[in-house]
């Protein structure tokens, strides 16, 4: 999609990935939620059997985060936090928060081990450069999604959010799921990608490739002869058929995506 909307493009954060390093692989999009048991356990089973040598997770991992303190209160986000732990002990993860699990911070991390990055970041691998993005801040044609992007990354909205009672906070994620669930039975289209702000981020990168997700419509696109972008699924065990896969990048620049056991 090319609406000849652009945005200047943010400064990306940098990650060089060790030369021991022969695979890693991207995931996105899980939305995972108590009720939905079954994707919790392909997730869980994923990152257990994983032979990528560092996992990064591009947001929306979560359904709803309400806050780190939710961890506190046990439950299924303590249960999803146990599955983080166990994985980083074993590789490293790397995390992008994503439009519905933005407020995942320094609490979530370090009781995981995981790595939060910025959005973008480049990830220098071999002899490539991927730019990696959960990929909602490129979809400039949704100028009502991007108002509110803007009101609820901004400090004093999430110091007001983050003061209610978790109760409150709580009831608030289940209303939005509620209408998250509403919007689905629509036949609402999505604004996806735009491509010249997508060219503008790369190219103030260095990097070759995008990486994302977000859009929930997996394909690979050449936006020039240079340049392409590569969208990740998202998850959903329940669908018939299920809905889940890993983006495999090589040290040597290959792509494949790996499909769940």
């Amino acid at each position: 999609m090319n609406t000849g909307v652009s945005a200047p493009a943010p400064q990306a954060q940098e990650l060089r990935a060790p030369p021991g390093w022969r695979s890693v692989e991207c995931i996105s999009d899980l939305h995972l939620q108590a009720d939905r048991p079954a994707t919790f356990e392909a997730w869980r089973r994923y990152l257990a059997a994983t032979t990528a040598d560092a996992v990064f997770l591009l947001g929306d991992i979560f359904e709803a985060w309400i806050g780190d303190d939710v961890l506190a209160a046990g439950g299924f986000e303590a249960g999803c936090a146990e599955v983080l732990r166990a994985a980083a002990q074993r590789i490293p993860l790397f995390f992008i928060v994503g439009n519905r699990d933005f407020l995942v911070g320094a609490g979530l991390a370090r009781a995981t081990g995981l790595t939060l990055l910025r959005d973008p970041t480049v990830l220098a691998f071999g002899e490539r450069r991927w730019l990696l993005s959960h990929g909602d801040e490129l979809c400039v044609g949704d100028t009502d999604y991007q108002a509110f992007r803007r009101q609820v990354r901004s400090e004093p909205w999430q110091q007001g959010f983050l003061a209610q009672p978790l109760s409150v906070r709580q009831a608030l994620a289940r209303g939005m799921r509620k209408e998250s669930d509403a919007l689905k039975a629509t036949d609402r289209i999505y604004s996806d990608v735009d491509t010249a702000t997508a060219l503008q981020w790369l190219r103030a990168a260095d990097a070759e490739v995008l990486v994302h997700g977000h859009t929930h419509l997996p394909a690979e696109h050449a936006l020039d002869a240079r340049h392409r972008r590569i969208v990740l699924t998202d998850w959903d065990a329940e669908a018939v058929p299920p809905r889940g896969e890993a983006l495999r990048i090589g040290r040597d620049g290959t792509v494949q995506r790996v499909g769940l056991a």
